[in-house]
């Protein structure tokens, strides 16, 4: 898990329950993607990241595809995004 402390005192990450971030501080969670079923594609899994005003990602074969892909995305574009905020 990476875990960015921004210089106001906040930290920011992609959730995960590795870590019991709940006990650095208030948690601040937004859905920053959805991992689903291609509707298009019947077989394939998609990865939007609408919700952070990202792109769609297509043609993955299977979910545990997308999610890394959703993953990688959303870590390498953290600094643009507040997706957990922990204060």
């Amino acid at each position: 898990m990476n875990l960015y402390v921004r210089p106001n005192g906040t930290a920011q990450c992609l959730y995960d329950e590795k870590i019991p971030l709940g006990e650095l501080g208030q948690l601040d969670i937004k859905r920053a993607s959805h991992v689903e079923p291609d509707p298009d594609t019947p077989g394939e899994w998609l990865a939007d990241m609408a919700p952070v005003g990202g792109p769609l990602f297509k043609g993955f074969k299977s979910r545990a595809d997308a999610l890394v892909a959703e993953a990688k995305w959303l870590n390498d574009k953290m600094w643009y995004y507040n997706v957990c905020v922990v204060q």
